[in-house]
């Protein structure tokens, strides 16, 4: 089944701006959250197609890329990487090219290290957090340095070996008629070293799988679809790489009594005719400690 367009999902224009795609996402995002239509599984898809969609028009680049190619712009499974064409330009698509087929180019570093991938936790609030602020610990599953062979991949007391088919390059050339083809090293699959004797913690990997604690001070007056980013705390980087970036997104539980629309809150208080024509006045005191 195909997606429907983003701006479609949020059911706004497509020069809208940042606060009208909030605004939007907000008001979808109440009326079909899971809590309040727990047994609807319409509701609940499209709360997961609002979220999808607003993911995608929050982020600048991504609502550039959008706009541009449509969904092959975003989605990784149909090509697109957040700047279409994988999130490539057309220089680095010839760029390629070439270099496989000259030896030009960027081909001798793609073995090279590599930046951790960025993780995403979803944070569910209540609104009293979410209004006042809090500090909470998160645990998050992610990929570290291996500690016995510090990320290198190979067992203690041993080393990496450069690749003998390649002579490190990571990419090896091959005659074919009047062309010299350049392609990647089929042993060291591009490295330019290999691991004769593997690390047991990590068989050779250099990262392994771990869950981490974190403390995230959540700042006041957050909402549903705000972002901290936590640098550093993503997943390692491949071969000494650097270490990817961790993004909290924000979830805030409805309330059993308030609604919000940006910093106000609001509820229904039901009245009698009698109470609307003399006037009255009530005092309640619930979760909130709001008192009137």
């Amino acid at each position: 089944m195909a997606k429907r367009d983003y701006y479609e999902v949020l059911g706004v224009e497509r020069g809208s701006s940042e606060a009208d795609l909030k605004k939007a996402y907000r008001r979808l995002a109440m009326k079909h959250h899971p809590d309040r239509n727990p047994d609807s599984k319409e509701s609940e898809e499209m709360f997961k197609e609002a979220n999808e969609a607003y993911e995608c028009l929050s982020d600048p680049n991504k609502r550039a890329a959008y706009d541009q190619y449509g969904h092959a712009g975003v989605d990784p499974s149909m090509g697109g990487g957040g700047a279409g064409f994988g999130g490539q330009n057309f220089s680095d698509i010839f760029g390629d090219v070439f270099s496989d087929f000259f030896g030009g180019g960027r081909g001798g570093q793609r073995g090279g290290a590599q930046r951790g991938s960025d993780l995403r936790y979803t944070l569910e609030l209540n609104l009293e957090e979410a209004v006042r602020g809090t500090s909470v610990n998160i645990r998050v599953p992610t990929l570290v340095n291996c500690k016995p062979c510090d990320g290198s991949g190979a067992k203690k007391g041993s080393s990496p070996i450069t690749c003998p088919t390649c002579g490190g390059i990571g990419q090896v050339r091959m005659q074919q008629g009047f062309f010299s083809v350049q392609q990647t090293c089929p042993r060291c699959h591009g490295q330019g070293k290999i691991i004769s004797d593997p690390c047991d913690a990590c068989h050779g990997e250099g990262r392994v799988e771990e869950y981490k604690t974190l403390s995230v001070k959540v700042p006041a007056g957050v909402d549903t679809g705000d972002r901290i980013r936590l640098s550093g705390e993503g997943e390692a980087g491949a071969q000494g790489g650097p270490t990817g970036d961790l993004y909290v997104v924000i979830n805030v539980r409805e309330h059993s009594i308030f609604q919000r629309d940006g910093k106000h809150l609001f509820c229904e208080v039901p009245i009698s005719f009698v109470d609307a024509a003399l006037g009255a006045s009530w005092r309640f005191r619930r979760s909130m400690g709001a008192s009137n």
